[in-house]
């Protein structure tokens, strides 16, 4: 069994390093990773597919759906210039008015869909303002991290931290991260002003421009957009009331998503399908199987053991140090894979003595979600607006955003210490 462990966190540690090095598709390599968990005899099949958790993966099949049959309708185009003008046009007020947009999105669509509808509306603003979108880019980054943080389909760390504990619900998730997001949020608005405000001017012929566009015209199916308002809202009390009913979260989703779809008609079907993020959906079926090897070895246990034996088993350390071990990690490594790993790892503390939980699932959520604002790598929605960006002739640098991104990230978690603390270690 040891030469097995050996094995097992051989395989992990070199697929985690590849995934970090970006040289290969994150998907590929995780999938690579998983078949050689069960090629090379460390699980076997039927373990392997035991450890996949289709909560996860149903739930965003579901949400993924559901947002790109009502993306069609021009909702978040409409919003987005609805806002440019609330502003007056001003580009200073424009930019924090979409980053507020994308953390609200964030918290009930999820960053990374977010993110890919609000980036074109962006670039087509800038356009007209004639000024550089990076800013407006980099804020809305931060804010889907942050907006992300809120609820449990906002981000995929908090799906599948809710996947994997039951007693936390959709509702739980609200209740206890969203009053820290809005916090941050709001200490991020005046930062974001100081930071940007000097890079962003434009002249008042352009400001009229913003103001002379016509956002009834962005909605092209009102009818369509009726039906996916409809279900969208239905989803969402569906899943505040999902553990009142005996359902799970990813039940409440696919529900939703086919609910839309016998009323869209099939011929929306094939479109919905290809729209949904297949390559994102096998990256964490990857990741899952890749870790049931570390479990099925016993090293995630001999890693609690050691983390209750740094901390004593004191609460308030153990929750400090998954925090900011999280956050620091989840900067500079993709956090969704570091979110697989920790989850059986909080759990083996459980089985240890810890009996508390809570806060340790708590603080795991706010560092992987949060620390994701670290760096340019520290989440999917951070590489997907810059590989938009790119492609636009505007790169976001890697250096350029960790000199904002890091410092941001570091006051986030100040604060999220301070909050962790005074709500459930006090």
């Amino acid at each position: 069994m040891e030469q097995q462990a050996v094995l097992a966190v051989a395989i992990f540690l070199v697929i985690y390093a590849l995934i970090i090095s970006e040289k290969i598709h994150r998907t590929i390599i995780a999938m690579i990773g998983g078949v050689l968990m069960v090629v090379l005899g460390i699980v076997d099949q039927e373990t392997a597919l035991h450890h996949i958790d289709f909560n996860t993966i149903g739930l965003l099949i579901g949400m993924m759906i559901i947002v790109s049959i009502t993306a069609e309708t021009g909702l978040f185009k409409f919003i987005a210039v609805w806002a440019a003008k609330k502003a007056k046009g001003n580009p200073v007020r424009i930019m924090i008015a979409l980053a507020l947009i994308t953390a609200m999105g964030s918290a009930f669509l999820d960053n990374v869909t977010t993110v890919l509808l609000m980036v074109p509306v962006t670039f087509s603003i800038t356009r007209q303002l004639r000024v550089s979108p990076v800013p407006y880019l980099i804020t809305q980054i931060i804010s889907s991290n942050v907006g992300g943080t809120a609820t449990l389909i906002g981000d995929p760390p908090n799906i599948m931290i809710g996947s994997a504990v039951k007693e936390l619900t959709f509702s739980a998730f609200i209740f206890n991260l969203a009053p820290i997001a809005i916090l941050i949020m709001i200490s991020y608005v005046p930062l974001f002003i100081l930071l940007f405000r000097k890079q962003i001017k434009t002249t008042p012929e352009l400001t009229k421009s913003i103001m002379n566009m016509d956002e009834s015209e962005l909605i092209t199916d009102r009818k369509l957009l009726m039906k996916s308002l409809s279900v969208l809202g239905f989803t969402i009390i569906g899943f505040f009331v999902h553990q009142i009913l005996y359902l799970e979260s990813a039940t409440v989703a696919l529900a939703g998503a086919f609910l839309l779809l016998l009323l869209t008609g099939e011929h929306k079907m094939e479109d919905a399908f290809s729209k949904v993020e297949w390559t994102t959906i096998f990256f964490f079926i990857g990741l899952f199987v890749l870790v049931s090897g570390l479990v099925e070895t016993g090293t995630i246990s001999k890693l609690a053991a050691q983390a209750i034996e740094l901390t004593g088993g004191n609460l308030i350390a153990s929750s400090m140090l998954i925090l900011w071990l999280s956050s620091i990690a989840s900067a500079f490594l993709d956090n969704i894979p570091f979110v697989a790993t920790m989850i059986p790892l909080i759990q083996e503390m459980g089985n240890m003595g810890v009996t508390n939980l809570e806060p340790l699932w708590w603080s795991l959520a706010l560092g992987a979600c949060l620390g994701g604002n670290g760096s340019l790598i520290g989440a999917s929605a951070n590489l997907i607006v810059a590989g938009m960006s790119a492609k636009e002739g505007y790169p976001i640098k890697f250096v350029q955003f960790l000199k904002i991104g890091f410092p941001l990230m570091i006051v986030s978690i100040i604060l999220a210490s301070v909050y962790v603390y005074l709500r459930y270690l006090l």
